[in-house]
């Protein structure tokens, strides 16, 4: 079976010297190579083309045989490294947290740990007879995250 650190290790040494960066390596079984890559504005195809080209001009098809293929990270899909976090800063993200409970706010900011998201809550001031919407940052380590995604609204 392929190492999925020898794919790792090619398609960042090719990827070093563009804008474009590695999100994700995943090999399937019958050794079917998926290389998911993102970029600060957007993937062109192309870029897929020439890493895709690479990769299989770096592996032995004959020592294995492989199926693979060279994708963009798409829109609906979940966030896996901290750039695609950094890149949605001032975006509207949903963010399903381990426990369950699901969010969705304004990304703030993000680091090495986690991310600050700004969420709307509903309160009842003392002494008012109605709630108010109120919005408030909210801290959350990556350990705390199940899954964040671009949120998608249709107005």
């Amino acid at each position: 079976m392929i190492e999925k650190s020898k794919i790792t290790q090619l398609a960042e040494d090719y990827l070093a010297s563009s804008a474009n960066y590695l999100v994700d390596v995943v090999i399937k079984p019958g050794n079917l190579i998926v290389v998911e890559i993102d970029n600060d504005d957007a993937v062109c195809i192309d870029d897929c083309v020439a890493l895709s080209r690479y990769l299989e001009d770096n592996l032995d098809r004959e020592a294995e045989d492989f199926e693979l293929e060279v994708g963009s990270a798409g829109v609906t899909s979940p966030f896996k490294v901290l750039r695609q976090y950094l890149k949605n800063v001032g975006n509207e993200v949903e963010v399903l947290l381990k426990n369950g409970i699901k969010l969705t706010g304004l990304l703030k900011s993000a680091h090495e740990k986690g991310i600050v998201i700004s969420i709307e809550k509903q309160v009842k001031p003392e002494g008012a007879k109605r709630k108010v919407t109120v919005q408030e940052d909210v801290i959350y380590t990556f350990d705390e995250i199940k899954n964040t995604k671009y949120l998608i609204r249709f107005k």
